[in-house]
């Protein structure tokens, strides 16, 4: 797209939705769509994409028409909001506790097709409550953990003995697996895999459901045997971080942040209305905290809430106060969940806005 094509754009979001705008471009998005779906449809791998990231039906239905079996919510709020969108097969990759929380579970569960993660005997005690609620069996996979350090079992054992109690429970149907292997440990994911599938084996259960993620390891979708579904949710709009990761490049990234230069306060230094409360300070462990397409030697530098204190030291072009620029954020999901809108276009035209539906769905 030209300059004067940008800028005409720019002009139009500015006048009619103001700064800062999150914009999301639709040919680029549904682009991000297909190739998922096409990586996953080439190794076998059903595509289950994570709708943390986006938030909103509508998408996830355009990645069902595009041949996702279904999808993944972080939290129960969502997949609430999911389900009423009409999305009818969906999994919780999070531990879900508590009477309350169990109610709405069992609620779901009488309407649409639920699986549920677990890993600890806690969180499986509490299911049978969800079943006996929907008046149908719940699907509960294990929750594994084989080099991320985040939630799951860390042995084959661990998984096993899981596997036995929810199939003892009753109400529940063990349903195999969840794992999201760090990028560089696919082969101990195997190991792991194989040996727990052991267990199984001699248990008399079977994992019919291998589930992997997340969008930084969509090279290596197929690399795990056994492996019968992936898990990937940035990669629909991209960032700066699946940038920095070898998996998107700029062209890829459907998402900007439209904001204005609000201050020049010095000659090397200026100020956009986008702050923490816009781009987020959750920097990635990239430096900065976005790029700015017009300026990319510009640095965003530091955040007030509603200020971004953009250094300009490096940059021989420099903005004006009253400029709108285009801004690539560090990590898009957390953003997405700062707006209650995303502005869409379709390359330099400016198409509607989309609510961000299952925004602050904490729970």
């Amino acid at each position: 797209m030209s300059a004067l094509q940008h800028s005409h754009l720019k002009d139009e979001i500015a006048r009619v939705f103001g700064t800062p705008a999150v914009v999301i471009d639709l040919d680029i998005v549904e682009a991000n769509i297909a190739r998922l779906q096409a990586a996953c449809d080439s190794k076998g791998v059903a595509n289950r994409p994570h709708i943390k990231t986006h938030k909103s039906p509508e998408l996830a239905r355009l990645q069902i028409e595009a041949g996702a079996r279904g999808i993944t919510c972080q939290k129960l709020g969502e997949a609430e909001v999911m389900a009423d969108g009409g999305i009818d097969d969906i999994l919780i990759s999070y531990n879900i506790l508590g009477e309350q929380k169990l109610g709405r579970l069992g609620a779901l569960q009488r309407r649409v097709r639920m699986i549920v993660a677990a890993d600890n005997p806690v969180t499986i005690s509490g299911l049978p409550q969800a079943a006996a609620i929907a008046g149908r069996d719940l699907e509960v996979v294990i929750e594994c953990d084989t080099g991320r350090k985040r939630a799951g079992v860390e042995t084959p054992g661990e998984a096993v003995e899981l596997a036995k109690l929810i199939a003892a429970s009753p109400g529940l149907t063990f349903a195999g697996f969840l794992m999201y292997p760090p990028e560089d440990g696919w082969e101990r994911t195997q190991v792991f895999l194989d040996t727990a599938n052991a267990g199984l084996r001699d248990a008399g259960l079977e994992a019919g459901m291998v589930s992997t993620g997340g969008s930084p390891n969509i090279p290596n979708i197929g690399k795990l045997k056994g492996a019968t579904e992936h898990r990937a949710g940035t990669s629909i709009f991209n960032d700066r971080m699946q940038m920095a990761a070898g998996v998107a490049t700029l062209d890829d990234c459907a998402l900007t942040v439209y904001a204005t230069v609000v201050s020049r306060a010095g000659p090397e230094r200026g100020i956009l209305d986008s702050g923490s409360k816009t781009l987020t300070s959750d920097t990635g462990g990239l430096d900065g905290h976005g790029l700015i397409l017009e300026y990319p030697a510009a640095r965003i530098a530091k955040f007030a809430e509603e200020h971004g204190l953009i250094d300009l030291a490096a940059s021989n072009e420099r903005p004006g106060v009253g400029e709108v620029v285009r801004v690539v954020p560090n990590h898009v999901c957390v953003v997405v969940n700062m707006v209650d809108r995303l502005v869409m276009v379709r390359g330099d035209r400016l198409v509607g806005e989309l609510p961000v539906a299952a925004r602050g769905k904490l729970g």
